[in-house]
């Protein structure tokens, strides 16, 4: 459930760092603009930043200048390692007791030696991933999953507020919210690998597989996902609202995580090969819906479908 800052708390207007500006962090700062808060952003490509400054985003040369003055530090970057060498290249321009809302799916171990560099620096760190794509990032409409000092939510909630449609609170221990973002991913990641299957298997049985879709429509077992995902293999559209090789990277975290907690987890496995069998193919930076290339038979690896 969606739990409020304090009651005592006035959230103001902080001034925020982007830290990470792809798809999902260049949406998220869209969404801060839009809100009206300060953005400053940074991205290790500065091309893939500019485009944020005709929506009013001080676009920075380095990190360290995006964060120098910043109340809030906003990561959102591929993996654990990429956030390390963020963090590094920003630590000159950093000050203890600034927020650190990292929003990365990182993974456990991850997270661990992130928090652990946090309190190296004085900083105060929320551990928050987002669930949500491309859109919902440029729309203010993400899910974030928070975890961290409930001293902080005064002075984080304007920002969860223009980035999300819904705030969850899962505790105070960082890594509560990855280990929630895991579970959620899990399921992302076997149902978008569910609708590659049914649409392989219709066509390889013979049928348009249109057939299916028109048959699931408006029944208890039909959902937007398997419209919209399908609507995208057979436009051959895979524009990425979330990429192929990122979703690979996630699972790859799940099971890491799985296995350190005595779970076995054999849909998730079989998601991750075919995922691998996917970008080995070329299709890593195409939206995950690409996994449906992955079952299609040998010689017949075109965009889109028939």
């Amino acid at each position: 459930m969606t739990t409020p800052p304090p009651t005592d708390a006035t959230p103001g207007t902080p001034t925020v760092a982007v830290l990470g500006t792809g798809i999902m962090g260049s949406g998220m700062a869209v969404s801060l603009l839009r809100a009206g808060l300060d953005v400053r952003a940074w991205n290790r490509t500065r091309a893939r930043a500019e485009p944020l400054a005709s929506h009013g985003a001080t676009v920075t040369d380095t990190a360290a200048e995006a964060v120098s003055g910043a109340d809030v530090v906003l990561t959102v970057l591929n993996d654990g390692p990429a956030v390390a060498d963020t963090l590094t290249a920003a630590t000159p321009g950093l000050r203890p007791g600034q927020t650190w809302l990292q929003c990365s799916t990182v993974g456990l171990d991850a997270t661990t030696d992130l928090v652990h560099r946090a309190g190296e620096l004085g900083l105060v760190y929320l551990d928050a991933p987002v669930s949500g794509t491309k859109e919902p990032a440029e729309q203010g409409a993400l899910t974030v999953f928070v975890a961290g000092p409930a001293e902080a939510r005064a002075t984080a909630q304007p920002v969860l507020d223009a980035i999300g449609r819904r705030t969850v609170w899962v505790g105070e221990e960082p890594g509560d919210a990855t280990r929630l973002k895991l579970v959620a991913n899990t399921w992302v990641i076997n149902m978008v690998n569910s609708v590659a299957e049914c649409l392989n298997l219709a066509e390889g049985l013979g049928l348009d597989p249109r057939l299916f879709l028109d048959a699931m429509k408006g029944g208890p077992l039909d959902t937007p996902y398997l419209q919209g995902k399908s609507a995208a293999v057979l436009s051959g559209d895979l524009s990425p609202s979330f990429a192929l090789s990122t979703a690979l990277k996630d699972s790859r975290l799940i099971l890491d995580a799985a296995e350190a907690s005595g779970v076995r987890l054999d849909l998730v496995a079989a998601s991750a090969e075919r995922f691998t069998r996917a970008e080995a193919a070329g299709h890593g930076g195409q939206d995950m819906i690409a996994t449906y290339f992955a079952g299609r038979a040998e010689g017949r690896d075109d965009e889109g479908s028939s």
